[in-house]
């Protein structure tokens, strides 16, 4: 039976071992957005997993969301993120870079001037987010998007997958959870709109397919991943039937040869863990492992790999504790999002 510590191939992506460091918003970017030598050197440290997926990447400007988060839009941006891929290559590690566009769950104390507040529908989400202008204020009331602008989007995600490749990343993931613009467009209480991306299943489906279109024709489908957690209410997500809905999706996206599946396993009304077996190719499965229950869910089948979060934190050289059955650090929470190395990478 394989364990976590045995190699795996996820599309075109060879990895040394099935322990996956999942994507963790750092906020740790630098006035332009782009990662620098420190986050190359956070990577870098924590290299020795199977694969690093990074902390989510905006692919246009109006697609930022969280304060001091990073984009792959800019020349800045692209070269800061070379700094990081070569930092995790040197090391012999891999790394996929997760493309996240926000859309209504942001504040437009965190984006640029001249952005806008995107989404399906014309339909605010109810919570706050931290600024480092304003403290916490409430998310944006967005505007509904046209048929140029999706379209406009989805090419945006295809180039900012060309930029990622640039980088050196070996692969681009997909953010399709957590309330954000791929899962505002799949949702029926997000996507109230009466044209080809909205009202029946199909139509609302189309946004991501779409994308991935664009993400598969710029890398390969081998180099593509995509992350999803069908009952997710994070972020003010509804839909009328969760279980439906990313079935069908899962249908969709089989044809198209995906480098991986990645699920949260998050308890929301949906066995997402089930649900995940109807994916034809290699699944990756996220929250609350450790390493016996990772090594039981590899051994029966359930996951071709498991990716881990917080543990990722605080043990940079988390494969090397795990073999060594040494006891976990435990992060600092008070450090997790401001700026500067304390709580970033002085763990050791």
């Amino acid at each position: 039976m394989p364990t976590l510590f045995d190699p795996v191939t996820l599309g075109d992506i060879r990895c040394a071992n099935r322990i996956i460091m999942a994507p963790m918003t750092r906020s740790r970017a630098n006035e332009e957005d782009a990662p620098t030598e420190m986050n190359a050197l956070y990577y870098g440290q924590r290299a020795s997993a199977g694969m690093i997926i990074t902390e989510g990447v905006y692919p246009n400007f109006d697609g930022k969301g969280y304060v001091r988060t990073p984009g792959i839009v800019t020349e800045a941006q692209i070269a800061g993120w070379k700094l990081v891929a070569d930092a995790v290559h040197a090391k012999g590690g891999k790394i996929v870079m997760q493309i996240m566009h926000c859309g209504r769950i942001t504040s437009r104390h965190n984006k640029p001037e001249d952005s806008r507040t995107l989404a399906p529908s014309t339909i605010q989400a109810k919570g706050e987010m931290m600024t480092d202008a304003a403290g916490m204020v409430a998310f944006e009331v967005p505007e509904a998007m046209t048929m140029a602008e999706i379209k406009q989007s989805i090419a945006d995600y295809g180039q900012a997958t060309k930029n990622a490749l640039a980088a050196g990343c070996d692969g681009v993931e997909l953010h399709c959870t957590s309330g954000y613009l791929p899962a505002q467009f799949l949702s029926t209480g997000t996507n109230q709109r009466d044209d080809d991306y909205g009202g029946s299943l199909d139509n609302r489906l189309r946004f991501v397919i779409e994308v991935l279109n664009a993400m598969t024709e710029a890398a390969g489908a081998g180099r593509v991943g995509i992350r999803i957690c069908p009952g997710n209410p994070f972020n003010d997500l509804s839909d009328e039937n969760p279980e439906e809905t990313f079935r069908a999706l899962i249908d969709r996206i089989n044809p198209m040869g995906l480098a991986y599946l990645h699920v949260i396993r998050a308890k929301a009304g949906v066995d997402n863990i089930e649900l995940s077996k109807s994916f034809d190719g290699p699944v990756i499965l996220n929250e609350s492992y450790v390493l016996d229950n990772g090594n039981r869910a590899i051994a029966k089948g359930l996951a071709d790999a498991i990716s881990f979060g917080k543990p990722f934190i605080a043990n940079p050289d988390l494969p090397e504790k795990f073999r060594a059955g040494a006891e976990l650090k435990a992060p600092d929470f008070a450090t997790m999002y401001v700026p500067g190395p304390k709580g970033y990478v002085d763990y050791d």
